[in-house]
């Protein structure tokens, strides 16, 4: 059989989920829009952290119930992400720029806004808009250090649309939080607002893992009191069947049962894997039909890519100990889908110089996140079921490479 044309993939690694691939997550957004997006409509300020580990879906999330959020309640949505933030400055520019690109829903905001920021904004091509980055960063100072009213502003300037609350997505906060003016400049927001005779119908979302949000309590403790921390887990078995089944089925794919079952078993509830995996799969079809071998090769495929952005960076960098390695490799030689073992089982096979070491390794690993303590006294379980691959994969590559 020929192979097929492909078209457009349904699938969008490293990026946030159209909203008409979104699938899950029915707890966690009902909580998000009755006890934010329902009480900010009804004009009370809400202030939530949308928290999850790296991989999880934290962007898509907070960008369906943005859509949703603007289509049915009435709330103006601004989605900006810091990446590359370093200052109070940056975040300032960051929210700027984001303001201005905001109203995507609602043509008659977006031009309202337009408008009325109209000197930041240079030529319109059919690539979206220029800004004029000399005059950004002039006012970002202003903007970040009056970021209340200025949000305000921006709520008096739509109200005549039917704009009911401004929802503010602050995303990619990585670079910012250990920045002691980060804290401040939330609470700050958050405070000044509540003490307000009328407060601005404010939504606050922060996305990012806990580690982040601990961060931000160092720097400035009240900020703990804050936030309604909404978690995000992993996607049950359930969700991953119905997003699989729902991306393939738009481009017209059918999946084999035991294909899904593969790519459902190492995705582990993880929506960056699994846009990884279902990528590949089809990519690598070439009959309309992903089959197990179409899958296993997907499987093996996204092994490789998460493990060279994580597993390489993270955490073979960090190992730079010889007998860390060895005793790595040693782990990996037990099997691929074994995510536990047994300190005892793997400190039987090894040097005496390694055992003297096995338990920084495992602290390390800890504090890498690769491994966390099990159920059972000595046990330890990976965490992430495609990096426990790769390390198993990149054994064989060594064993070949020594061979």
């Amino acid at each position: 059989m020929a192979a097929i044309t492909k078209g457009k993939s349904p699938f969008y690694p490293g990026q946030p989920v159209p909203v008409d691939l979104f699938v899950g997550r029915a707890e966690q957004i009902k909580r998000i829009m009755t006890r934010g997006v329902g009480q900010v409509a009804a004009g009370k300020p809400i202030t939530m952290f949308i928290q999850g580990e790296y991989g999880i879906g934290k962007s898509s999330i907070a960008g369906f119930v943005q859509w949703v959020a603007e289509r049915e309640n009435g709330l103006h949505c601004i989605y900006a992400p810091l990446g590359g933030a370093e200052t109070l400055e940056d975040v300032g520019a960051k929210i700027l720029d984001a303001t201005i690109r905001s109203g995507a829903f609602d043509p008659k905001r977006s031009e309202k806004v337009r408008e009325w920021l109209a000197k930041y904004i240079g030529e319109q091509s059919l690539f979206g808009l220029t800004l004029r980055a000399e005059a950004l960063r002039k006012d970002a100072p202003s903007i970040a250090s009056g970021m209340l009213p200025f949000l305000a502003e921006v709520f008096a300037r739509l109200q005549d649309t039917g704009v009911r609350g401004i929802f503010l997505v602050i995303d990619e906060i990585n670079g910012i939080t250990t920045n002691p003016k980060f804290a401040h400049f939330i609470k700050g927001i958050v405070d000044t607002n509540a003490m307000a005779r009328n407060p601005l119908p404010l939504l606050l979302v922060l996305c990012g893992v806990e580690e982040k949000r601990r961060e931000m309590i160092v720097q400035h403790q009240p900020i703990d009191r804050i936030f309604d921390v909404v978690e995000i887990e992993t996607m049950n078995k359930a969700e991953m069947r119905q997003f699989f089944e729902r991306a393939f089925e738009s481009v017209q794919m059918k999946v084999e049962d035991p294909a899904l079952q593969t790519m459902i078993h190492y995705s582990a509830g993880f929506p960056k894997i699994m846009h990884v995996v279902g990528d590949a799969a089809y990519w690598i079809d070439r009959d309309g039909v992903v089959g197990q071998d179409d899958a296993m090769s997907a499987v093996v495929f996204a092994a490789d890519e998460v493990g060279k952005k994580y597993v390489d960076q993270q955490v073979y960098k960090a190992l730079r100990s010889a007998d860390y390695h060895s005793i790595l490799k040693k782990i990996a030689k037990l099997s691929p889908d074994a995510m536990s073992f047994k300190k005892t089982e793997v400190a039987a096979g090894l040097t005496e110089t390694e055992k003297k070491k096995f338990n920084n390794f495992l602290q390390k690993m800890k504090t890498l996140k690769v491994l966390r303590s099990g159920d059972l006294q000595g046990e330890y379980v990976f965490n992430v079921r495609m990096v426990r691959l790769y390390i198993w994969l990149q054994s064989l590559e060594k064993d070949k490479k020594d061979a």
